[in-house]
């Protein structure tokens, strides 16, 4: 189905950018528009909609039937084979809808291999449509908001129950196997992300990859996990010890701490996303560890883990009620470790919502079990 709210909003924005059609690959973007996203593969497919409400779909034949059911008569379908390609079919269409020589605005998971082709091929000109396709949902509805409190507070259940299943001897990976179990068993849609389970010192990798280190006692593990519920999503982080804590750890700890706590109390509508970054950065930068806090503060989230608004320092734009995103400081030494605390957070007509409530004290889970 059609979102035709937004839809209308999204062609809005295409006149005022001077947009003459949205190509949009499959993705979070697809799905908000038509509630529906293939699996990604190699083969070109995406939607067109062009700026005068026209919409068709360029599909492999192999997915025509599903895009047909879900469009049903709301746009065209076209579908190109595997032993043709699809830039004949393409050049066709675009000159059906008198495209060519016009330009195209291209969503964040569109292929560069496939733009590349096309304008090998035709007079288009390519406009990055990230930005656009982001603000039709900088600002959640009451229902998008409910999800994701919904979401949010999966992620707090299953906290509570992940540092009662953490113990030395079992590896990284065995904690991110029993978030998504226990994620799955509240009836979450699956995990938003690859949960990023770094303990040790590979802690102070803020976006640790690996996941085959053993734990040990003395640790200290960031945990940073989240899931899908109905298409939204959530996202915590926290940084627990096993065994004990250390002075430097305690001490870095509560920076982090209060950094994101004074992160968060600065959260209201009228105010830049920069002056938010700024105040829990000038807290980190003052304890002497500012060239530690390697991340924006935030990031936006709903049916994307990523999306707008970004809380950086270079953003300027003001904060609107019922729009959602994290407050992540942290510090990360170098071969030693690193901490991060992230909640959620939803800008309110009063201030700010947070939107976890799992403990930020910190968590010391015992070497023995």
């Amino acid at each position: 189905m059609i979102n035709k709210k937004y839809l209308e909003k999204l062609i809005v924005l295409m006149n005022e950018e001077g947009i003459d059609a949205m190509f949009i690959a499959p993705s979070e973007d697809l799905e908000f528009l038509i509630e529906f996203s293939p699996h990604m593969d190699e083969r070109f497919q995406g939607l067109f909609v062009t700026k005068d409400n026209r919409l068709f779909y360029i599909v492999p034949q192999l997915n025509r039937e599903e895009i047909q059911g879900v469009l049903g008569g709301t746009g065209s379908v076209f579908d190109w084979g595997d032993g043709e390609g699809f830039l004949d079919l393409l050049t066709k269409v675009f000159e059906d809808y008198n495209l060519l020589g016009k330009t195209i605005g291209v969503n964040g998971s569109a292929r560069a291999v496939n733009i590349l082709d096309i304008k090998s091929r035709l007079d288009i000109s390519f406009k990055n449509g990230k930005t656009i396709l982001e603000e039709l949902r900088i600002i959640k509805t009451h229902d998008e908001l409910d999800r994701l409190r919904e979401a949010a507070r999966m992620a707090d259940d299953v906290f509570d129950k992940i540092i009662k299943f953490i113990r030395p001897g079992i590896q990284e990976k065995d904690i991110k196997n029993k978030i998504e179990e226990l994620f799955m068993e509240m009836g979450a849609d699956g995990l938003s992300f690859n949960p990023i389970i770094a303990s040790g010192p590979n802690s102070s990798k803020p976006h640790y990859n690996m996941d085959s280190r053993f734990i040990e006692e003395k640790d200290i593990i960031i945990i940073d996990f989240g899931c899908k519920y109905k298409g939204l999503c959530s996202d915590m982080t926290r940084t627990v010890f096993v065994g004990g804590i250390s002075e430097e750890e305690k001490k870095i700890y509560d920076i982090v701490n209060r950094a994101n706590a004074e992160g968060e109390r600065a959260v209201k509508a009228g105010v830049t996303a920069k002056s938010v970054d700024e105040i829990s950065r000038r807290i980190i930068r003052e304890e002497g560890y500012g060239q530690y806090f390697l991340n924006r503060l935030g990031h936006g989230i709903g049916y994307s883990v990523h999306e707008a608004p970004y809380i950086k320092g270079d953003n300027e734009r003001k904060l609107e009620k019922a729009m959602a995103f994290s407050i992540e400081p942290g510090i990360y030494l170098p071969g030693k470790f690193g901490v991060r605390i992230e909640d959620i957070v939803v800008v309110t007509e009063n201030g700010v919502e947070i939107l976890n409530k799992a403990t930020k004290e910190p968590v010391v889970i015992l070497a023995n079990g």
